[in-house]
């Protein structure tokens, strides 16, 4: 059980969707120097898999053309190939993608892998959701990028070269009580 073991990785996982729309938040400009948003008439977008590691603060992603059991399963094989021979405690929510035969085989052979779940209705508990919120702010937000490739590249960059701090083990004392069992 990964939870018993002393060289466990805690992880956090969730999802996004990007579209080319840009969406907006408030910035300074010179007096009468409005920005001037892109608005694009389309539904281009694409989805992203992000698992964060609670202890180094560093994010797996994965980017995908949809959000179903398979890409999950292929992202949930991502974590597992980052992280080899190592155990694995993925906190994760109860979206649909989540389930079905795809994730139920990869967790048959991957017993190093084990899931546990958020409570319902409750984003604010997943790390992950902080780390969209920061990279909507820096990359997504007022944007002036004119297609969807470029502007994922930059999400893809923005997650790999930046490590962001949890307090989630903190908070429910894994920090405090972990050193004790090694």
């Amino acid at each position: 059980m990964a939870q018993n073991a002393p060289n466990t990785v805690v992880l956090a996982e969730d999802e996004m969707s990007l579209y080319l729309q840009a969406t907006t938040m408030r910035v300074y400009a010179p007096k009468g120097q409005t920005p001037i948003i892109r608005a694009d008439p389309g539904r281009a977008k694409t989805s992203f898999y992000g698992t964060l590691d609670l202890t180094t603060g560093r994010d797996v992603v994965t980017q995908s053309a949809t959000m179903n059991a398979q890409a999950t399963a292929q992202h949930l094989q991502h974590i597992l190939d980052t992280y080899p021979a190592r155990p694995l405690l993925l906190f994760w929510d109860r979206a649909p993608w989540h389930s079905g035969q795809p994730i139920r085989d990869l967790l048959a052979a991957n017993p190093r892998l084990e899931i546990m779940l958020f409570p319902v209705a409750a984003p604010d508990e997943n790390p992950q959701e902080h780390v969209w919120k920061d990279t909507r702010r820096t990359v997504s937000h007022n944007h002036s990028v004119p297609r969807l490739p470029p502007l994922a590249d930059q999400v893809v960059h923005h997650l790999t070269a930046h490590t962001f701090v949890s307090s989630f083990l903190d908070r429910y004392g894994f920090n405090a009580i972990c050193p004790m069992f090694k």
